[in-house]
C-alpha cells in the first residue's frame, strides 16, 4: 500500500512486487473515471452548478457528519459488554479511519480505527475487530432489507439483482459462522493450535460471544437503522439541491448500489469507483439523464469527501501522529504495550 519499504515478496518461489496491488487499484480508479466522464459536456454542465440550491448541500454536509457520530454511538453500544467507552474518542477514531480511507488504498482506515480504540481504551485489539465484524454484518442485513423494500417500487436491472444475491450469500455465510461462535461458547477453547493467530482468534470469538449475547445487542441493531437512514439523507438532499424530483426511496436505491459497488476495498476514497456506481444508480436505475447523473456523481463525491478530510485531519492532528505511522503500528498488531497515541 505504498507504506512498506520492501519492493517485493516471495510466494511459491516467485518474486511478486508489493506495488502490484496498488497499481491495479489506481488503474481501476482511472479507468472508471475515464468511462464515466469521457463524453461529459463540461462547457454546458459546469455552469449548472451556479443554479444549485445550496441550502440542500448544507443539509447534505451536516447529515453526513452526523452519520459517523451515530456510527460511534452504535460502536459504543456494541462494545458496552466489554468496556464503557467515551463517545468522543470513538468519534475521533472513526474520523481518523475515514481520513485514512481517503488517502490510503484498500480501506486501511478500518484497521486503523479499531487499533486506535484498542490503544486508547486498553482493550485487546482482536476484541475491537470482532465488534467491527458485527457492525458490517448488521449493515449488510439492513441493506438487504432496504433493497428488498425499495425493489418493490423501482424496476431494477438484472445485474444489480445479481449483485445483491452475491451480497446475500456472503452475509449469510459469514453470519452463520458468527452465530456459531456466539452461541457455542466452548468453541474458543477448541482453538488450541500453536499458530500465532490462535490467541487473537480466541479473543475474537470471545468478543463475538460477549457482544452477540448481550442485552445491548438488540439496541445496537436498532441503532443501525439510525446510522443507515442518516446515510440516505445526504443523497436525497443532493438530489433536491439539483432539482431532481425523486422520492426518498430513490436515495435509498443509490445508497444500496454505492455500498454494493464499493464493498471490495479499492482506491483511496473509492475515487472513480464511487463515480461509476453513483452514475449507474442515477442513470441506469432511476432514469436521470446521463449528463446530469455525471454532474451529480462528481459533486456528491466532493460533498462527501471534503468534510471527511477536514474532520479527519483535525482528529488526526489531535493525536500528534502521522497517518502512515499509525497505520504501520496497526498493521503490526501491536497489542501488548503499544506505542502511546494521545
Amino acid at each position: 500500500m505504498g507504506i512498506n519499504s520492501d519492493s517485493s515478496s516471495t510466494s511459491g518461489g516467485r518474486w511478486i512486487p508489493t506495488w502490484l496491488g496498488t497499481a491495479i487499484v489506481y488503474t481501476l480508479s482511472l479507468a472508471c473515471l475515464l468511462w464515466v466522464y469521457h463524453d461529459f459536456d463540461w462547457k454546458t454542465e459546469l455552469p449548472r452548478l451556479a443554479r444549485i440550491h445550496w441550502i440542500w448541500i448544507a443539509v447534505a454536509v451536516a447529515s453526513d457528519v452526523l452519520v459517523y457520530v451515530s456510527q460511534a454511538w452504535r460502536w459504543n453500544i456494541l462494545l458496552r459488554p466489554v468496556v464503557d467507552l467515551p463517545l468522543g474518542k470513538s468519534v475521533q477514531a472513526i474520523y481518523i479511519g475515514l481520513f485514512a480511507n481517503e488517502v490510503l488504498p484498500l480501506r486501511g482506515g478500518e484497521l486503523i480505527r479499531c487499533y486506535l480504540l484498542a490503544v486508547w481504551n486498553h482493550i485487546k485489539f482482536p476484541l475491537v475487530l470482532s465488534s467491527a465484524l458485527i457492525e458490517r454484518l448488521i449493515d449488510g442485513m439492513w441493506l438487504i432489507v432496504g433493497f428488498g423494500i425499495a425493489s418493490l417500487f423501482v424496476d431494477l436491472p438484472n445485474d444489480l439483482e445479481a449483485g445483491v444475491w452475491v451480497l446475500v450469500t456472503v452475509v449469510v455465510i459469514i453470519g452463520g459462522l458468527v452465530l456459531f461462535a456466539v452461541f457455542n461458547k466452548a468453541f474458543n477453547h477448541h482453538v488450541t493450535t500453536k499458530h500465532r493467530w490462535a490467541e487473537p482468534l480466541r479473543m475474537v470469538v470471545e468478543g463475538l460471544h460477549a457482544m452477540g449475547r448481550s442485552k445491548t445487542f438488540p439496541v445496537a441493531v436498532c441503532a443501525s437503522t439510525v446510522y443507515l437512514l442518516l446515510q440516505i439523507i445526504p443523497i436525497h438532499a443532493m438530489l433536491e439541491g439539483y432539482g431532481i424530483d425523486l422520492p426518498m426511496g430513490s436515495a435509498a436505491i443509490v445508497l444500496v448500489v454505492l455500498r454494493l459497488g464499493t464493498i471490495v476495498p479499492g482506491p483511496p476514497g473509492n475515487v472513480g469507483v464511487f463515480h461509476l456506481f453513483c452514475f449507474l444508480a442515477l442513470n441506469k436505475v432511476l432514469g436521470v439523464d446521463a449528463q446530469t447523473a455525471k454532474l451529480v456523481s462528481g459533486m456528491m463525491f466532493f460533498v462527501v469527501t471534503v468534510p471527511l478530510l477536514a474532520a479527519g485531519a483535525v482528529a488526526l492532528a489531535l493525536t500528534g501522529s502521522e497517518i502512515r505511522e499509525i497505520y504501520r503500528r496497526a498493521h503490526a498488531h501491536k497489542e501488548a504495550s503499544p506505542p502511546q497515541v494521545r
